[in-house]
């Protein structure tokens, strides 16, 4: 039995609250299609059971990135996360394909619409229900940074478009009575979910190859600028991954040589919880000690320093590009801000 902290029972009630009205959701939409017979409406429907595929995969993928790290993964269990957003992502195209299908076939074959009054209807309140279930799961998905939520969430709220789509198409065909309107719209969301699907695949690949989150890392700067106390001079070779909602860090930090180990190691400790409570993230920070071999003089603003060979002149804010710059080669220097001393 997996024991949830808050935040991922939170996330679990989430996950049930979109099963469980996802499914209802679904029925109704089969509803109007069976009384309707429109082939926008079905590709309504079909982005539906979707939808509960998803939320029910969502379920279980947050039970399983609840539980915590353990020897056989070290990082926890957050990853899971991303294999559900792909998932959803490959839901979303096979959909995309049935609907394509019989768009095409429901175009040949001419379609009579049948009872368009109650199929608006229900569609209609249908899509004001997934605008509320997709705006609730993307607020929940962001409070707890849970990525299934939030790929739920706007899948669901892309729903909300199909079906104001769908609403527009069979308004015209009541309008009108052209009753080929209907598949050409299905067609339509038929290429809107393959976009929807693109998008989700493409975001989970990028996160299950490491690509570098480059806002991630440009809000652990901002929140080491405001934490950073004397001693603390530069910071370099900044790393984060995701795994789930948790982030790992990993950085080298410059501080003054004289120091002793001891020193350093409760600097380091102190800066990383510091830094820990300003980003208010959950995960963890490792950093590495270098010592400032007399290079960083003119940005070292500690005070009586017994090895300083110049003076302080200034600290800037330190930049994306020289926090992320790796160890240079043997007998390389980093590359540092250039400073006016005059």
């Amino acid at each position: 039995m997996v024991k949830l902290d808050h935040g991922n029972r939170t996330r679990l009630t989430a996950g049930i609250i979109s099963f469980v009205a996802g499914s209802a959701i679904m029925a109704v939409k089969f509803v109007a299609y069976r009384m309707t017979g429109s082939s926008a409406i079905f590709s309504d429907a079909l982005e539906s059971i979707v939808n509960v595929i998803a939320a029910a995969f969502a379920v279980g993928s947050i039970l399983f990135a609840g539980r915590p790290a353990d020897r056989n993964h070290p990082y926890g269990h957050g990853r899971i996360e991303f294999f559900s957003a792909a998932f959803e992502g490959g839901l979303i195209a096979f959909a995309s394909a049935a609907v394509m299908l019989m768009a095409v076939e429901s175009l040949i074959r001419a379609p009579e619409l049948k009872q368009i009054n109650i199929g608006l209807l229900i569609t209609a309140v249908a899509g004001i229900a997934n605008a509320i279930l997709g705006w609730f799961l993307i607020r929940m998905g962001k409070k707890t940074r849970s990525l299934i939520l939030i790929a739920d969430g706007k899948h669901v709220l892309s729903d909300f478009w199909t079906s104001a789509g769908v609403v527009v198409g069979l308004f015209l065909v009541r309008l009108t009575r052209v009753h080929w309107i209907d598949p050409v719209i299905a067609i339509i969301v038929a290429l809107s979910l393959v976009r929807t699907g693109f998008l989700l695949v493409r975001h989970a690949a990028r996160a299950l190859l490491d690509e570098e989150d480059t806002e991630l890392l440009q809000r652990i700067l901002d929140a080491g600028e405001r934490s950073r106390t004397p001693g603390i001079i530069r910071m370099h070779h900044l790393r984060a991954i995701r795994i789930g909602r948790f982030a790992h860090v990993d950085a080298h930090l410059v501080v003054p040589e004289f120091w002793s180990v001891d020193q350093a190691h409760d600097a380091q400790d102190a800066f990383e919880r510091r830094l820990l409570a300003v980003h208010a993230i959950e995960g963890e920070i490792l950093f590495h000690t270098d010592p400032c071999r007399r290079l960083y003089c003119e940005l070292c603003d500690i005070e009586a320093c017994p090895i300083r060979l110049r003076p302080f002149v200034a600290r800037p804010t330190m930049t994306l590009d020289e926090a992320t710059q790796p160890d240079p080669p043997d007998g390389g220097t980093l590359i540092l801000p250039k400073l006016a001393s005059g």
